[in-house]
Protein backbone atom coordinates (compact mmCIF):
# COMPACT_ATOMS: atom_id res chain seq x y z
CA UNK A 1 0.00 0.00 0.00
CA UNK A 2 1.56 3.39 -1.15
CA UNK A 3 1.29 6.39 0.50
CA UNK A 4 0.02 9.48 -1.30
CA UNK A 5 0.88 12.53 -0.39
CA UNK A 6 -0.76 15.79 -1.59
CA UNK A 7 1.34 17.66 -4.57
CA UNK A 8 2.21 21.05 -3.41
CA UNK A 9 4.44 19.11 -0.14
CA UNK A 10 7.82 19.61 -0.21
CA UNK A 11 10.49 16.98 0.59
CA UNK A 12 13.89 18.53 1.39
CA UNK A 13 16.47 16.38 -0.16
CA UNK A 14 19.50 15.20 2.36
CA UNK A 15 21.46 18.56 2.52
CA UNK A 16 18.59 20.87 2.97
CA UNK A 17 17.44 18.53 5.73
CA UNK A 18 20.78 18.58 7.58
CA UNK A 19 20.79 22.17 7.22
CA UNK A 20 17.50 22.61 8.80
CA UNK A 21 18.59 20.38 11.67
CA UNK A 22 21.16 22.59 12.45
CA UNK A 23 19.44 25.88 12.30
CA UNK A 24 16.92 24.19 14.50
CA UNK A 25 19.64 23.22 17.21
CA UNK A 26 21.48 26.69 17.18
CA UNK A 27 18.44 28.18 18.67
CA UNK A 28 19.10 29.82 21.75
CA UNK A 29 16.93 27.17 23.40
CA UNK A 30 18.57 24.57 22.41
CA UNK A 31 22.43 25.97 23.02
CA UNK A 32 20.82 26.91 26.70
CA UNK A 33 20.36 23.34 27.44
CA UNK A 34 24.43 22.30 26.28
CA UNK A 35 26.60 21.42 29.54
CA UNK A 36 28.98 24.52 30.16
CA UNK A 37 32.31 23.83 30.33
CA UNK A 38 32.16 23.68 34.25
CA UNK A 39 30.20 20.79 33.61
CA UNK A 40 32.00 19.06 31.38
CA UNK A 41 34.98 19.62 33.74
CA UNK A 42 32.86 17.84 37.06
CA UNK A 43 32.21 14.90 34.69
CA UNK A 44 35.67 14.42 33.47
CA UNK A 45 36.68 14.64 37.18
CA UNK A 46 34.27 12.70 38.47
CA UNK A 47 34.98 9.98 35.90
CA UNK A 48 38.99 9.99 36.58
CA UNK A 49 37.67 9.45 39.81
CA UNK A 50 36.15 6.61 39.21
CA UNK A 51 38.77 5.15 37.30
CA UNK A 52 40.79 5.33 40.30
CA UNK A 53 38.82 2.29 41.77
CA UNK A 54 38.96 0.60 38.44
CA UNK A 55 41.88 -2.17 37.93
CA UNK A 56 41.73 -1.03 33.74
CA UNK A 57 42.36 2.45 34.68
CA UNK A 58 44.67 2.49 37.58
CA UNK A 59 47.45 1.53 35.49
CA UNK A 60 50.20 1.22 38.12
CA UNK A 61 48.63 1.81 41.19
CA UNK A 62 46.47 -0.46 42.83
CA UNK A 63 42.78 -0.17 43.95
CA UNK A 64 43.72 -1.51 47.30
CA UNK A 65 46.48 1.70 47.23
CA UNK A 66 44.21 3.69 45.46
CA UNK A 67 41.85 3.43 48.47
CA UNK A 68 44.07 3.18 51.07
CA UNK A 69 45.40 6.77 49.85
CA UNK A 70 41.98 8.12 49.88
CA UNK A 71 41.27 6.87 53.45
CA UNK A 72 45.12 8.17 54.70
CA UNK A 73 44.15 11.95 53.32
CA UNK A 74 40.21 11.48 54.81
CA UNK A 75 41.44 10.37 57.75
CA UNK A 76 44.97 13.57 57.78
CA UNK A 77 41.10 15.96 57.48
CA UNK A 78 39.46 15.04 60.51
CA UNK A 79 42.38 14.27 62.62
CA UNK A 80 43.53 18.18 61.82
CA UNK A 81 39.75 19.18 62.50
CA UNK A 82 40.09 17.64 66.15
CA UNK A 83 43.51 18.87 67.28
CA UNK A 84 43.17 22.23 65.84
CA UNK A 85 39.79 22.92 65.54
CA UNK A 86 37.89 25.29 62.68
CA UNK A 87 40.04 27.68 61.55
CA UNK A 88 40.26 30.98 63.15
CA UNK A 89 40.29 34.07 61.54
CA UNK A 90 43.61 36.22 61.34
CA UNK A 91 43.51 39.48 63.30
CA UNK A 92 43.44 41.46 61.08
CA UNK A 93 40.04 40.01 59.73
CA UNK A 94 38.78 39.85 62.87
CA UNK A 95 39.63 43.25 63.48
CA UNK A 96 37.47 44.44 60.47
CA UNK A 97 34.71 42.50 61.85
CA UNK A 98 31.47 43.65 62.83
CA UNK A 99 31.33 43.86 66.82
CA UNK A 100 28.19 44.47 68.93
CA UNK A 101 26.57 45.63 66.12
CA UNK A 102 29.12 48.62 64.98
CA UNK A 103 32.06 48.04 62.38
CA UNK A 104 34.75 49.74 64.66
CA UNK A 105 37.90 49.79 63.65
CA UNK A 106 39.42 50.92 67.18
CA UNK A 107 41.85 48.65 68.82
CA UNK A 108 40.99 47.66 72.67
CA UNK A 109 43.59 50.84 73.68
CA UNK A 110 41.84 53.65 72.23
CA UNK A 111 38.55 52.49 72.89
CA UNK A 112 39.17 52.40 76.89
CA UNK A 113 40.70 56.15 75.96
CA UNK A 114 37.81 56.93 74.37
CA UNK A 115 35.47 55.69 77.50
CA UNK A 116 37.60 57.46 80.03
CA UNK A 117 37.59 60.60 78.28
CA UNK A 118 33.67 60.38 78.39
CA UNK A 119 33.71 59.32 81.46
CA UNK A 120 35.84 63.03 83.02
CA UNK A 121 32.91 64.61 80.40
CA UNK A 122 29.86 62.89 82.48
CA UNK A 123 28.57 60.96 79.44
CA UNK A 124 28.35 57.71 81.43
CA UNK A 125 26.59 56.12 78.87
CA UNK A 126 28.55 56.04 76.26
CA UNK A 127 31.39 55.68 78.61
CA UNK A 128 29.67 52.50 79.31
CA UNK A 129 29.48 51.53 75.95
CA UNK A 130 32.53 51.65 74.73
CA UNK A 131 34.24 50.35 77.59
CA UNK A 132 32.11 47.53 77.10
CA UNK A 133 33.41 47.61 73.50
CA UNK A 134 36.91 47.80 74.94
CA UNK A 135 36.64 44.83 76.86
CA UNK A 136 35.35 42.27 73.89
CA UNK A 137 37.87 43.83 71.41
CA UNK A 138 40.56 43.39 74.09
CA UNK A 139 39.51 39.92 74.47
CA UNK A 140 39.37 39.07 71.07
CA UNK A 141 43.00 40.97 70.53
CA UNK A 142 44.34 38.16 72.94
CA UNK A 143 42.89 35.49 70.96
CA UNK A 144 40.43 34.00 74.10
CA UNK A 145 37.02 34.78 72.18
CA UNK A 146 36.22 33.89 68.76
CA UNK A 147 32.79 35.31 68.32
CA UNK A 148 30.01 34.73 65.50
CA UNK A 149 29.42 37.73 63.06
CA UNK A 150 26.38 39.52 65.23
CA UNK A 151 27.45 38.29 68.41
CA UNK A 152 25.50 39.56 71.24
CA UNK A 153 27.08 41.03 74.38
CA UNK A 154 25.42 38.18 76.35
CA UNK A 155 27.40 35.92 73.78
CA UNK A 156 30.44 37.37 74.48
CA UNK A 157 29.89 37.37 77.98
CA UNK A 158 29.16 33.86 78.10
CA UNK A 159 32.31 33.13 75.59
CA UNK A 160 34.70 35.10 77.59
CA UNK A 161 33.59 32.64 80.58
CA UNK A 162 35.12 29.92 79.35
CA UNK A 163 39.04 31.20 79.81
CA UNK A 164 37.65 33.09 82.98
CA UNK A 165 35.07 31.14 84.92
CA UNK A 166 35.77 33.27 88.05
CA UNK A 167 34.33 36.31 86.20
CA UNK A 168 31.33 34.29 84.77
CA UNK A 169 28.87 36.99 87.10
CA UNK A 170 31.24 39.80 86.10
CA UNK A 171 30.57 39.71 83.07
CA UNK A 172 26.97 39.01 83.13
CA UNK A 173 26.24 41.93 84.82
CA UNK A 174 28.74 44.10 82.57
CA UNK A 175 26.68 42.73 79.63
CA UNK A 176 23.31 43.56 81.41
CA UNK A 177 25.09 46.90 81.74
CA UNK A 178 25.77 47.58 78.54
CA UNK A 179 22.06 46.03 77.05
CA UNK A 180 20.63 47.76 79.32
CA UNK A 181 22.78 51.01 78.31
CA UNK A 182 22.66 50.70 74.18
CA UNK A 183 19.11 49.09 73.74
CA UNK A 184 16.93 49.90 76.29
CA UNK A 185 18.05 53.68 77.09
CA UNK A 186 18.51 52.92 80.70
CA UNK A 187 20.63 56.12 82.21
CA UNK A 188 24.13 55.08 82.83
CA UNK A 189 25.55 55.76 86.07
CA UNK A 190 29.40 56.80 87.21
CA UNK A 191 28.99 53.69 90.00
CA UNK A 192 28.19 51.67 87.08
CA UNK A 193 31.36 52.70 84.84
CA UNK A 194 33.26 52.15 87.60
CA UNK A 195 31.91 48.61 88.20
CA UNK A 196 32.45 47.96 84.94
CA UNK A 197 36.02 49.18 84.29
CA UNK A 198 37.18 47.54 87.78
CA UNK A 199 36.07 44.44 85.51
CA UNK A 200 38.11 45.41 82.20
CA UNK A 201 40.93 46.03 84.29
CA UNK A 202 41.18 42.65 86.21
CA UNK A 203 40.54 40.72 82.87
CA UNK A 204 43.44 42.23 81.83
CA UNK A 205 45.55 41.17 84.39
CA UNK A 206 43.93 37.61 85.25
CA UNK A 207 45.76 34.50 83.58
CA UNK A 208 43.27 32.53 81.52
CA UNK A 209 42.40 28.83 81.65
CA UNK A 210 43.35 26.61 78.91
CA UNK A 211 40.76 25.14 76.64
CA UNK A 212 41.38 21.57 78.47
CA UNK A 213 41.25 22.87 82.13
CA UNK A 214 37.95 24.98 81.39
CA UNK A 215 35.14 23.77 83.79
CA UNK A 216 31.45 23.01 82.36
CA UNK A 217 29.23 26.90 82.48
CA UNK A 218 26.13 25.22 81.33
CA UNK A 219 25.05 27.62 84.42
CA UNK A 220 26.41 30.67 83.35
CA UNK A 221 23.52 33.31 83.32
CA UNK A 222 22.04 33.35 80.18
Amino acid sequence: MSLLLPADVFIPDGDEAREWAEQELAKPAYQAAKPTWFDNLMADVFRWFLELFDREGTGTIAPFATTLIVIVVVATLIVALLVWGRPRASRAVRRHRDLLGVRDERTAAQLRADAEKRAREGDWDEAVVLRFRGLARDLLERDLIDPAPGATAQGIAREAAVPFPGFADRLHDAAVMFDSVRYLRVPATETGYRALAATDDALRGAAPLLASAAPDLQGVPA
